[in-house]
């Protein structure tokens, strides 16, 4: 990626379903000799595509786009991209985009804070580290508010995950195996990331290495001297430590 007259040109995709904020861009972008734009996206999925296919070095991406958003993108492409979010959230959210290091345009835009947006990808400053994507997209959220599903992604597949069909998560490394009607989806992410992201009333960290779906719980029967074990009501058992034994109880005697 450069700027410089002779060197490679910046390749760009537009990721927005709005026709008319691409045509902008576009129209932006035709007067900057250093970039070009190799693909065009109207939802989250043709995003992903477009990425995967072209391996641009800019993405201008929106936030509230169909199939996919903005969020559930940049969990599938990787952190190798410049990103500049093209969005209509509140300033509380641009909050959370600053502290992620990337740039982002408000809608609407003029050409000189467009322009202001190139320079910051120029100097290659404009790119969302892998721990940031997570804490991002929840801090843009309002406090309360949970996704309600969750993407992963598996080879060239991606899969769709809703939170309320979930019955227990489990560490594996550097992953979380997330379990789901016998199913198990493999996910880069650690299990305090995804605690992070679920709503507290609904799962519960019983274990250093599991979480489960409190609705899924049938009975908890003793294992060892300071442990437990979580029966679910698909016959799975996870292991319950004594300080997750604490916070499930608690729970379900407030139900």
């Amino acid at each position: 990626m450069a700027g410089v007259s002779g060197e490679p040109k910046i390749r760009a995709i537009i990721a927005d379903d709005e026709d008319l904020s691409r045509r902008l861009i576009r129209e932006y972008l035709s007067g900057e000799p250093d970039f070009e734009i190799v693909a065009e996206a109207g939802n989250g999925f043709d995003t992903v595509k477009a990425v995967a296919e072209h391996r641009p070095d800019l993405l201008f991406l929106d936030i509230q786009m169909p199939k996919l958003d903005g969020f559930e993108v940049l969990e599938l492409i990787g952190a190798e991209i410049a990103v500049v979010f093209v969005t209509a959230f509140d300033q509380y959210a641009m909050r959370a985009f600053d502290a992620a290091a990337v740039d982002y345009l408000l809608k609407p835009f003029d050409i000189e804070r467009f322009r202001a947006a190139l320079d910051r990808v120029r100097r290659a400053s404009a790119r969302v580290a892998p721990a940031a994507v997570a804490a991002l997209k929840q801090a843009a959220h309002a406090p309360g508010q949970y996704a309600p599903r969750i993407v992963v992604k598996d080879g060239a597949r991606v899969h769709i995950v809703p939170v309320s069909q979930i019955d227990y998560i489990e560490a594996q490394d550097d992953y979380v195996a997330l379990h789901s009607g016998g199913k198990a989806y493999l996910k880069q992410q650690t299990i305090s990331g995804m605690e992070a992201s679920l709503d507290p009333s609904l799962f519960v960290r019983v274990h250093r290495s599991f979480i489960v779906n409190l609705e899924r719980v049938a009975k908890i029967e003793p294992y060892t001297k300071d442990s437990r074990l979580a029966i679910l009501s698909g016959g799975s058992q996870v292991p319950v430590s004594r300080a997750g034994y604490m916070r499930l109880k608690e729970l379900m005697d407030s139900i």
